[in-house]
């Protein structure tokens, strides 16, 4: 995918939540990981606490990084909480770099689930 397409895709997709959640603004890498992150969890309640949220958010990392052996998923705890195992380092030369790949698999994982609206290609 070339770097328009990503871009492209990635506000679709930011629209499409803001959308879905009734939201003025649209949401940033971080809310959509966090939102994947309810999702992966697969329950939701009113109030996370910031390590729970921060907890979401890296579990979506861990699921985005799973397909390419940077992570493997170990199983679920008492709570429910999935826990993955790092396999490898997650190294890409800067912030910028490290977002752009982020987004381009957050967009082939809504895809994929079928979360979100998508118009033939």
């Amino acid at each position: 995918m070339e770097d328009w397409q990503i871009d492209f895709e990635w506000v679709k997709l930011r629209n499409q939540l803001k959308d879905r959640f009734d939201k003025n603004e649209l949401p940033d890498l971080n809310a959509v990981l966090f939102l994947m992150g309810i999702q992966i969890l697969g329950r939701y309640k009113k109030e996370f606490t910031k390590e729970e949220k921060q907890d979401l958010m890296h579990i979506s990392i861990c699921e985005l990084l799973t397909e390419e052996g940077y992570y493997t998923f170990e199983g679920r705890d008492q709570d429910g909480w999935p826990h993955f195992k790092a396999l490898k380092p997650f190294e890409t030369e800067g912030v910028k770099h490290q977002e752009a790949y982020l987004k381009r698999k957050i967009i082939k994982y809504f895809k994929n689930e079928q979360l979100l609206n998508h118009e033939e290609e």
